[in-house]
């Protein structure tokens, strides 16, 4: 479920409203600032997925 059909949902009377931390304490935007960072987020991004088998809480 995304965040918006979550919100359309309340605004609707067709969920609960949702009264404890939705994000993750201390989040921030990030900003990418040279082609080395963007290199290395753009790495993450499309090899974290493939290493979820491995992780002890995949189900």
């Amino acid at each position: 479920m995304t965040t918006n059909a979550y919100i359309r949902g309340v605004k609707n009377n067709q969920w609960k409203k949702f009264n404890k931390r939705l994000w993750q304490r201390n989040y921030y935007e990030h900003i990418i600032r040279n082609p080395k960072a963007y290199e290395r987020i753009s790495k993450y991004i499309i090899e974290n997925p493939l290493k979820w088998r491995d992780d002890k809480f995949y189900l």
